[in-house]
């Protein structure tokens, strides 16, 4: 089941309706300009988290230092991502695998995702009524803005391709929330792509989804690890793992018949 809310209000108001413990996941790579503000912006939007759990791949700028730093007056805990497990996908199932939270919020640390709508994408799961809920760009209501044409172009086409195996308007989205115990249910390929697609895909109807409207930035500090060279051969493996997925489900259904 897929379901979108189109509005820019909170989808269910009286989020302590359920007492769920909540952590916050955050792949980091040379984050050391950004981690201390989203702390700050996720503490004031009075999010109910339990934990964020920073899972670092190998930064060389400070980004552990800075994240160490922060121990001390908030429920913060650093994961060092090895070499032996490289890649976002990755990232985030080790955070899940450590987390003490019911339910999982992913973001990332450039403050492209707005930590203010964190609790919208919380009430959901803590009202119920879904199982996954997804910050997407591509409903009325969601956008990108500072975004140059040509990303916008590539990153559209990918959210259509995945479109027809998802029913989910934004499933490249990195901004998302679902229970702890799902997602390790679930347990999506750390080699995979993108690792809410990979979820959605994997779980297929017994997934109920729901999409609410963001605003994705672009970030403001630190290096952009997005190029015009970079989003090209992401679309491309995008499109590979987009053909991979449907000659995999074709297959599975003609067994099936």
């Amino acid at each position: 089941m897929r379901l979108s809310d189109s509005g820019g209000n909170s989808i269910e108001s009286n989020m302590s309706a359920v007492a769920k413990s909540v952590s916050i996941i955050v792949p980091t790579r040379n984050e050391a300009e950004n981690v201390a503000m989203l702390v700050s912006h996720i503490v004031a939007s009075a999010v109910p988290f339990h934990e964020i759990l920073f899972v670092d791949a190998d930064s060389t700028d400070g980004t552990r230092d800075v994240i160490r730093s922060l121990t001390g007056n908030h429920p913060i805990r650093l994961i060092e991502q090895g070499q032996a497990e490289p890649g976002l996908a990755s990232a985030i199932m080790l955070g899940a695998e450590a987390a003490e939270g019911e339910l999982l919020l992913i973001m990332d640390a450039d403050l492209s995702h707005p930590p203010k709508r964190i609790n919208d994408l919380l009430a959901p799961l803590l009202a119920g009524t879904a199982d996954m809920v997804i910050g997407s760009r591509y409903i009325t209501g969601g956008s990108t803005p500072g975004w140059p044409l040509w990303r916008r172009r590539l990153s559209r086409a990918g959210a259509a391709l995945a479109y027809p195996l998802t029913g989910v308007h934004d499933s490249m989205s990195g901004f998302f929330a679902i229970a702890r115990s799902r997602l390790l249910e679930v347990a999506p390929p750390t080699v995979g792509f993108k690792i809410a697609f990979e979820t959605i895909v994997r779980a297929g109807s017994t997934l109920r989804v729901r999409e609410i409207p963001v605003e994705f930035r672009d970030r403001a500090r630190g290096q952009s690890k997005m190029s015009f060279g970079i989003a090209l051969r992401f679309f491309s493996r995008w499109l590979a793992a987009i053909v991979r997925r449907t000659l995999r489900l074709s297959s599975r259904d003609q067994k099936v018949l």
